[in-house]
């Protein structure tokens, strides 16, 4: 038997990224989101349109992506609830959360700069992609204050452990991602960590996915 519902968010199982981009002092802002997603050497986000990483890419394009594996999920979920914009609505501060400037320190994760693009990679991060937005669309209709951000991937940096003997292949057996199923984490298809966005996200109205406020 099935039944037809409406689920707050449709989040079957999604991979976690770190998004470093520049504010407009220069300095790295560094974003969670949980809407990611590959073909070829393009990333297509999904992000709400008032994260300060969007509002970042908009002006300046170029940025890092930095996948998430079990080992840094605490770290993650240090800065799940912060923002890196000043401007904040009321209905994210119900959900609970705070303005931060420097979400590294706040994290306790250590700043590696860039090789082709002026912002720092997260060095614990097993996976960094470096490259581009390139475009960015507007999905959802006019109220949805969401939006796709088309990334090109222009350099791959892979902690050696994850590598198979020729070097053009990531192990998938090695490589274990942090998932974002919902509202919480999981790897290896269990729990992973206590998310504080589920404790967030029980109230109306419909949340957005990860990274709307970042």
């Amino acid at each position: 038997m099935k039944r037809t519902v409406e689920p707050k968010v449709l989040y079957f199982g999604t991979p976690v990224v770190l998004i470093s981009s520049r504010n407009p002092d220069g300095s790295t802002n560094l974003g969670p989101m949980s809407s990611a997603w590959w073909l070829g050497y393009t990333a297509m986000l999904g992000m709400g349109t008032s994260a300060q990483t969007v509002k970042n890419l908009t002006e300046r394009p170029d940025c890092i992506l930095n996948l998430v594996d079990p080992a840094i999920v605490a770290a993650l979920d240090r800065i799940a609830l912060l923002t890196g914009s000043e401007e904040m609505s009321d209905s994210k501060r119900a959900r609970g959360y705070r303005y931060e400037p420097d979400k590294f320190a706040a994290a306790g994760l250590t700043r590696e700069p860039g090789e082709l693009v002026d912002v720092d990679a997260v060095q614990e991060s097993p996976i960094n992609l470096e490259g581009r937005i390139e475009a960015i669309h507007d999905i959802g209709g006019p109220d949805s204050h969401l939006c796709a951000l088309e990334m090109k991937v222009s350099r791959v940096h892979v902690r050696e452990d994850l590598l198979m003997s020729n070097d053009r292949y990531i192990d998938p057996l090695q490589w274990d991602p942090l998932i974002m199923k919902f509202t919480e984490y999981f790897a290896g298809g269990a729990p992973a960590y206590a998310s504080s966005l589920a404790r967030g996200w029980q109230m109306p109205p419909m949340p957005l996915p990860v990274g709307s406020d970042s």
